[in-house]
């Protein structure tokens, strides 16, 4: 079975989307046999220094001649989004017939440059995001010409799909109900962690050492630190608990705001609060393990229009964990189904550092959530996620 997918970041890249995918497309070669092919950009870190055609472990990958500017500011992700593209849709045209073609959201358009390589394949529209609401994020531009575009672009390949991937129930009730999808069409399929990659460790490891965390309190953020996460709200909690010089609130990872975030937490003097940049993805066993507490931050109204990805790592790796998010999202309901997190109000400051306060001084209680987590990583493993989605696969070639 031939399947291409559509999506600007994939292997090398380090965007959770991006290595999800990279996942996703190796092991449905690995173990289900099929002749995949990715259609996807050039890294922004890398440059052109990667090929513009590779096969690497049976994936063939495909880069389409695009901008790579920095993406901290619109009019350079709007350029690198366009003209991926553009190059995308001409590359997808020239392809031999796929019995099946996967958009996923990276960018909101791509789902087009699918359906132009369709012909007469499956149509799978893969929803990490969801348009325009997404869209409101963006602090450097507003349009209501452009929502309303993402709005008619989304709708379109909602009804043109032969099947839907959501990333939690939440997520399918925006489609259905907000999006006019059919819910016989829509596949629930939550991320994933591995949780043979990623194991419980122990604190004193050879990441903790070597940045001097062994010894402390770490509040761990990974992942990327953009718009989405809420992240001034933590920058508060930790004021507020910087008289605790036990603990150090630790970001890893980069995205548009974290000069901004750097820049607060100089302005406001908060010593404890540590920024390091994405670390080799088989260390996160010690980079999770150095936390004692994780935390999951959305913004509100966006539940069920971005689910966070870095949840099922924490699960993994065995670690509790605080979650700003509202009541409605995903990551509010698996937290509620395996105890294994606290819940806060997203956007409250005060909630947020009190009950990272209060798992500070709960040795056990934090302990007892993290084997829960652990054992709730079972439910959502690699190998389970990636079985349903060549089930939808195979139902899109079928349809």
């Amino acid at each position: 079975m031939r399947v291409c997918f559509f999506n600007r970041s994939y292997w090398p890249d380090t965007g959770a989307t991006g290595q999800l995918l990279t996942e996703l497309a190796e092991d449905l070669v690995a173990h289900y046999g099929m002749e995949v092919t990715v259609v996807t950009g050039y890294p922004v870190a890398a440059g052109g220094d990667v090929p513009a055609r590779d096969v690497r472990r049976g994936v063939t990958i495909i880069r389409a001649a695009g901008t790579t500017f920095a993406p901290a500011r619109f009019a350079g992700r709007a350029l690198n989004y366009v003209t991926y593209f553009l190059t995308a849709a001409w590359a997808g045209r020239r392809l031999p017939a796929q019995d099946v073609v996967v958009a996923l959201t990276d960018p909101p358009i791509i789902g087009l440059a699918a359906l132009a390589a369709r012909r007469g394949g499956g149509f799978v529209f893969y929803c990490q995001d969801i348009f325009p609401e997404v869209a409101t994020l963006l602090e450097d531009f507003r349009s209501d010409l452009v929502n309303g575009v993402l709005e008619r672009l989304n709708r379109l390949l909602v009804a043109r799909a032969d099947r839907i991937i959501a990333l939690g129930d939440t997520m399918k009730a925006r489609l259905v109900d907000g999006k006019g999808a059919d819910p016989a069409k829509v596949e629930v399929i939550h991320n994933w962690a591995d949780p043979d990659a990623v194991t419980p460790g122990p604190k004193r490891n050879p990441f903790s050492e070597a940045q001097g965390l062994a010894d402390r309190f770490v509040v761990l953020h990974a992942g990327n630190l953009g718009q989405s996460q809420n992240l001034d709200v933590v920058i508060d909690a930790a004021a507020r608990l910087a008289h605790r010089d036990d603990i150090t609130w630790l970001f890893i990872g980069d995205g548009t705001r974290r000069a901004r975030l750097e820049a607060q937490v100089a302005e406001r003097g908060l010593a404890h609060v540590r920024f390091l940049p994405y670390q080799p993805r088989e260390h996160l066993t010690w980079t999770y393990a150095t936390a004692d507490v994780c935390l999951v931050s959305l913004k509100p109204g966006l539940a069920g229009y971005i689910v966070p990805s870095k949840l099922y790592t924490i699960l993994a790796a065995g670690r509790p964990y605080v979650a700003a998010v509202e009541e409605s999202s995903e990551t509010a309901a698996i937290t509620r189904a395996h105890d294994c997190g606290r819940l806060v109000p997203p956007g409250d400051a005060d909630a947020l550092a009190q009950a990272v306060e209060a798992l500070v001084d709960d040795a056990p209680a934090r302990a007892a959530m993290g084997a829960r987590a652990r054992e709730a990583a079972a439910s959502f493993a690699r190998t389970r996620q990636v079985a349903a989605h060549a089930a939808v696969i195979r139902m899109a070639a079928r349809r």
